[in-house]
């Protein structure tokens, strides 16, 4: 009778929690899509309403603690600075490994992340730039997570005025500035 209803249990468990078979010895512990929901908002409302951007995101976790990410998106529209217009019409992409903190098992599903990116975009010229990035993700129902990312952004990529005409915006990076910041704020599916 004992055994029955430890076996009942443990189904139950694994019904309740369809994503909980990685132990925490396992490598591989999942795979979340992001969907930013802040920067076609934030982007919309600055430009008022000429530019738009979008993004998602993939990362991986391993071991508990680390998660490599990828980044990509899109951004077009016409970008205005100093009575300059220019268009935009590029895509990005960001690479990079956040680091959990916190004491990590597979039942606790929570991060707080802090990580490296280096990102790269094209439209009319490449530009590439490198980011610190800190944020978060908690887990709101089973395989449904929100977070959100905070990046402090650095240029590589420099024009001078002898070089051709530089974007005033980069997709995945803002304005061009030597120095700049982002937030996205993500929802995401675990699977």
């Amino acid at each position: 009778m004992a055994g029955l209803a430890a076996q009942t249990k443990s189904s139950a468990s694994a019904v309740d929690n369809p994503l909980r078979p990685y132990s925490d010895t396992a490598v591989y512990q999942g795979t979340m899509l992001k969907i930013d929901a802040f920067t076609p908002v934030y982007e919309a409302a600055r430009s008022r309403g000429a530019l738009q951007s979008y993004e998602a995101a993939v990362n991986v976790r391993l071991i508990n603690k680390l998660y490599p990410t990828v980044e990509g998106g899109y951004a077009f529209g016409k970008a205005v600075q100093d009575s300059i217009t220019q268009q935009v019409n590029g895509g990005f992409l960001r690479a990079g490994l956040d680091f959990n903190p916190l004491k990590k098992s597979v039942r606790l599903p929570h991060a707080l992340l802090i990580g490296l990116r280096v990102g790269g975009s094209l439209q009319q010229v490449c530009d590439a730039w490198g980011e610190v990035a800190a944020g978060c993700q908690v887990q709101i129902v089973s395989g449904f997570y929100m977070g959100w990312t905070f990046r402090l952004k650095m240029l590589f990529t420099h024009r001078g005025a002898s070089a051709e005409v530089a974007p005033i915006y980069i997709p995945g990076y803002g304005e061009r500035k030597d120095l700049t910041w982002g937030l996205n704020y993500y929802l995401a599916w675990r699977f």
